[in-house]
């Protein structure tokens, strides 16, 4: 049967094990699904869009300065303490009998993700070339109150 067979939302919370977290939380819910195959992409992904959302995508929080802060999010805002939060969302199914994984971000940022030009020496800006490079395709769209950036993943 084609369609999806499993999602679940996971609330990213700004603080400085937000993303060992959201790693954690991926590779227990795709061992529970049965896309063992898939985690050491899924969980490299994930780490990076998460990292990406809590420095571009909520309000400025010392542990992930991004300069201005960012407006709070009303999808944020509609759970209760959850001011700033981002939201990890995974979805598995099938699509012509080919299993597939679905990961998507929801932040309140309005900024498109963009791909910086490699710096070697930097320390940071390669997670969306990685993203990339380990995902069947990406891409990202504008919601109400934020953006969704996603990755899609074929089982092995």
């Amino acid at each position: 049967m084609d369609g999806t067979e499993g999602t679940v939302t996971y609330i990213v919370r700004p603080d400085p094990e937000a993303v060992t977290a959201a790693r954690h939380f991926t590779t227990s819910m795709l061992g529970g699904w049965d896309l063992g195959g898939l985690t050491d992409d899924v969980a490299l992904v994930v780490t990076e869009l998460v990292t990406n959302a809590l420095r571009h995508g909520v309000p400025t929080h010392p542990h992930f300065p991004s300069g201005p802060p960012a407006p709070l999010s009303p999808l944020a805002s509609s759970v209760p303490g959850c001011d700033d939060a981002i939201r990890l969302r995974l979805l598995h199914g099938r699509v012509h009998q080919t299993p597939w994984l679905l990961a998507g971000i929801l932040d309140g940022g309005q900024e498109a993700p963009r791909r910086k030009e490699p710096d070697y020496i930097a320390e940071t800006g390669r997670g969306l070339h990685l993203v990339d490079s380990f995902t069947h395709c990406w891409g990202w769209r504008p919601m109400t109150a934020g953006k969704i950036v996603w990755a899609l993943f074929r089982h092995p």
